[in-house]
């Protein structure tokens, strides 16, 4: 019996694999925004410098790298911390030993009561995943987006962001979670697949041909479990001592653009994870972002 089969993640159904994600809940892990918004072209710069953005929060002062080498969100961020879409936004969504998340314009002035999550500046960023480089040590800031099942591409917020706490890890349960990482490639590919066969399989369900679905089915593992081998999704060394020393979140790596790193008050994070929050994860006493300011 292959992998996929005996953990049960795959189906076929009339939208290809849309009720069959194999993913865990948003709650406990994912850094997801839950906005849909249409794509718009972002004009970035080549030179490959990083920049660096000062924010000064309710708790303190914080202090990021925005990656060079990946342009489009660095100039994005820069460009939003620069006109002051940040200032007065809140840490809207916390989650001790996970991440922190902000930049949902909604949040400013929000109500108590107010469900956040689903604001944005009316665009989303193409996907610049740079994975095995850039992935989900404690530090790292990157781009919250909406699920694969309805984000294929996993474009990015236009302005939602996370900063990575995470945990420490031990090597048996890295290589646990390799293992998973690897198993929800296959799967990943195999959905791809599907919907490539949409057509067809929306013919063999109207025809009842179960006998043709299974087929299909199994051709499809197959080529999934092809491709995923010709390069599977391990942990590099340096991911893996980061992970067995500072911490992280490496379930997320390769799943959402990493585009860039704390550099100073790493500490006013560790606060702003360890307030009290409800039951949706927003903290009860607000922690606003009160500036942002691009370094000259």
């Amino acid at each position: 019996m292959n992998i996929l089969k005996r953990f049960g993640f795959l189906c076929l159904t009339v939208t290809a694999l849309s009720a069959c994600t194999g993913g865990s809940s948003e709650k406990s892990d994912n850094a997801e925004t839950t906005d849909m918004t249409t794509p718009q072209s972002n004009s970035t710069a080549s030179d490959g410098k990083d920049i660096l953005v000062d924010i000064k929060t309710t708790l303190g002062d914080i202090q990021v790298r925005l990656f060079g080498d990946t342009p489009g969100h660095r100039d994005n961020f820069a460009k939003l911390a620069g006109e002051g879409y940040y200032n007065g936004t809140l840490f809207h969504r916390v989650i001790n030993d996970f991440m922190v998340q902000a930049g949902d314009p909604d949040s400013r002035n929000a109500p108590k009561d107010k469900m956040l999550g689903e604001g944005d500046p009316g665009y989303t960023l193409e996907a610049e995943i740079d994975y095995p480089k850039h992935y989900h040590k404690r530090g790292a800031l990157a781009a919250a987006r909406t699920g694969d099942n309805i984000n294929p591409e996993r474009r990015s917020s236009g302005s939602q962001f996370y900063i990575v706490t995470g945990k420490v890890f031990n090597d048996s349960t890295l290589s646990q979670l390799e293992r998973n990482m690897q198993m929800q490639q296959i799967n990943t590919i195999f959905q791809q697949l599907a919907q490539q066969q949409n057509e067809k399989i929306k013919d063999l369900r109207r025809n009842r041909d179960q006998a043709g679905l299974q087929k299909l089915q199994e051709e499809l593992i197959a080529k999934a479990e092809k491709q995923a081998a010709e390069n599977p999704a391990t942990l590099s060394a340096d991911a893996r001592k980061d992970y067995t020393t500072v911490g992280g979140t490496p379930h997320l790596d390769g799943a959402y653009t990493v585009f860039g790193e704390v550099t100073k008050g790493m500490d006013v994070v560790d606060k702003i994870q360890k307030v009290q929050t409800d039951g949706n994860d927003r903290p009860t006493d607000d922690v606003r972002i009160i500036s942002m300011s691009v370094v000259k």
